[in-house]
């Protein structure tokens, strides 16, 4: 009987590796928007122990044009105790006729370091392959075995757009004895369903021909579109540090006891550092003057080591050497504030352009920033410690309005952060613009941004002259700029408010009409490209509520006089509001412009309407001012 069993196993093998994938079997649905089409993900993840976990991967990718190729590159990323094993790499023609293959031996092994690394336990093996012929497919599979068990990967379809999936399956063989915890969040869209089983120690998941997501306009990223299952063990190692994760209250106190408190550690130079300061006035006065304090003297730089990547360099450290990473920063700002008496909360958060949450209802490791919290009587304030420019108390578009991990000695606790309205988040111009006889203008113009606007902008600082009017030229590309010159630029850390004057001349802005000219009412405006899509098979997202508002003084040549100017307009949808007033002056126009558009998830029937309302703004942009020669 084992030997029949043995044949059986071996036949299957054979089978198994004898596919070879042609291009030409990728079912028509799955070729549209596709870059890289996904035939196989095959993931069998094996807890032995505690300490122990098992992960065999097996990916199939046809990579139909080089767009695709980034989808399809054959790298392993590893830390330390992983251990790398059974590495194997085919790639196939179009008629999948095998072209060549790879093991472990002809990867590269590098630290897996971003470039403002200078520490970390991550390395990665890579293969440099690359094809001059498309469509290829790489058939790519190896396997680790980690003492960490701490991190069981979310199972999702695909996580990058424009990449469709044949066949995905997700299995999980616990022989641990310890309690696996699962959950599966459905698609809020219908675009994919997750297939489940479960029977005894193994769990598997499924998915099937999953059609690829466009890169549309306005579109919600794919992980607010797509399925996924989210997988806890109840007990788990972190390089050596056992825990528990059966509520957020168990894992809290287990973050705080062996990630935290054996890094917050002051120092007589410390104390000495805070002493210097003399901090005196409110609460709000001293977390301002030590919070700016650490950002002159720090800069941040990536640091993987600690456990697992997610223990803090010591404050002395960071306090020595003047760098860390948003952990190390955030403990050493931590660390100052305990000094000056001034409680905080360390918090992990998920930076994202989308909002991503955390579910109360489901403990696990997660998120991939840290941010500081302090409670104060007026409100908490909150402090973004990677950045040396950035404004006090001021998150940026990539962590506000969504939920924070505050690790507490008692656990954690979920506080929100703040989000902001369309009236925070502003952009104002105050413009004055001379009319030309030769159908160009001068001008002047006073720019301030505050809110999520100011996240765009107070990057500035940082620029050289020649860099700031480049950017300058690209963003109002609506005037064809003959010079234009960014000057008094202010990046006001106090208020997260950036401003700055600009001097320029344009050419070809007014049209002659006879003895007439005839210019826009708005000069400056968004110059996006706003189109119908009929077919839209998606939501459309507006991630960020905003107005702006816009002051414009047109001085027109002497010898000219006001012949027409445009009557008022106002418009009004559910996605915001637009009103544009011209004003005669003697022989001056003053022109009065405010858009506030609405931030939220729309409904794909909506976004032809969307479309429209923006569309009507751009033509009320346009509309003329006629002046005549007297």
């Amino acid at each position: 009987m084992m030997k029949i069993l043995c044949i059986g196993a071996f036949s299957l093998a054979s089978i198994y590796y004898a596919q070879t994938f042609p291009a030409t079997a990728i079912p028509e649905n799955l070729k549209k928007n596709a870059d890289a089409v996904i035939r196989r993900d095959f993931t069998t993840v094996q807890i032995n122990k505690i300490d122990e976990i098992k992960y065999q991967y097996n990916t199939v990718t046809t990579v139909l044009n080089k767009d695709g190729v980034s989808k399809a590159m054959v790298y392993i990323p590893y830390g330390k105790g992983d251990h790398v094993s059974d590495v194997k790499v085919t790639i196939y023609d179009e008629s999948g006729k095998k072209v060549k293959s790879f093991s472990k031996s002809d990867f590269s092994d590098f630290s897996n370091n971003s470039q403002s690394s200078f520490y970390s336990d991550s390395r990665i093996l890579v293969l440099p392959y690359s094809s001059v012929q498309y469509p290829y497919t790489v058939d790519f599979s190896y396997t680790t075995t980690n003492e960490n068990t701490v991190f069981i990967p979310d199972f999702v379809p695909f996580s990058t757009l424009n990449t469709s999936l044949e066949e995905a399956q997700f299995k999980v063989i616990n022989k641990s004895g310890i309690e696996l915890r699962t959950k599966t969040y459905a698609s809020q869209y219908n675009y994919a369903n997750v297939q489940e089983n479960s029977s005894g120690e193994e769990k598997s998941y499924a998915y099937k021909n999953v059609a690829a997501i466009d890169g549309l306009s306005l579109l919600p990223q794919p992980v607010k579109i797509l399925p996924k299952v989210s997988f806890s063990l109840a007990q788990f190692n972190l390089e050596g540090h056992k825990g528990g994760i059966n509520s957020w209250k168990e894992f809290g106190t287990w973050y705080y006891n062996n990630i935290l408190q054996p890094v917050s550690v002051s120092t007589p130079s410390i104390k000495a550092e805070v002493a210097s300061l003399n901090l005196q006035g409110s609460t709000e006065e001293k977390v301002k003057k030590l919070y700016q304090y650490m950002q002159a003297k720090t800069r941040y730089i990536f640091v993987a080591l600690g456990i697992g990547g997610w223990q803090p360099m010591l404050p002395d450290e960071v306090y020595k050497k003047g760098y860390g990473d948003c952990k190390g920063l955030t403990n050493y700002m931590k660390t100052l504030l305990d000094e000056a008496g001034i409680p905080s909360y360390y918090c992990v958060i998920n930076s994202n352009p989308s909002q991503v949450l955390f579910d109360p209802d489901f403990p696990k490791m997660g998120g991939n920033h840290a941010i500081l919290m302090v409670p104060t009587e007026k409100g908490n304030i909150w402090l973004e410690n990677t950045s040396q420019q950035i404004a006090f108390n001021h998150l940026s578009f990539s962590t506000t309005d969504r939920n924070v991990l505050a690790i507490k000695k008692d656990g954690i606790e979920f506080i929100n952060t703040p989000s902001s309205s369309a009236e925070q988040n502003t952009e104002k111009q105050m413009l004055k613009v001379k009319i030309n006889e030769d159908n160009s203008i001068d001008g002047e113009a006073l720019m301030s941004f505050a809110g999520s606007q100011y996240d765009y902008n107070f990057g500035f600082v940082s620029l050289s002259p020649t860099e700031k009017n480049e950017i300058l030229k690209k963003k109002f590309d609506v005037l064809n700029f003959e010079k234009i010159e960014m000057k008094n630029f202010v990046n006001d850390k106090d208020n997260a408010i950036a401003k700055f004057n600009v001097d320029f001349k344009a050419v070809n802005f007014s049209k002659k009409a006879g003895s007439s000219m005839m210019f826009r009412a708005v000069p400056i405006y968004s110059s996006n490209i706003y189109k119908n899509d009929e077919n839209r098979e998606l939501p459309f997202e507006i991630g960020q509520a905003f107005q702006d508002e816009y002051d414009i003084d047109f001085i027109i040549p002497k010898n000219y006089k006001i012949e027409e100017i445009p009557d008022d307009f106002s418009l009004n949808s559910e996605f915001g509001e637009y009103t544009l007033k011209v004003v005669k002056n003697g022989d001056n126009l003053k022109v009065q412009r405010i858009i506030k558009i609405k931030k939220g998830i729309y409904t794909k029937e909506k976004y032809n309407n969307y479309i429209s309302f923006r569309k009507k703004i751009m033509n009320i942009d346009n509309t003329k001012i006629l002046i005549t020669k007297i």
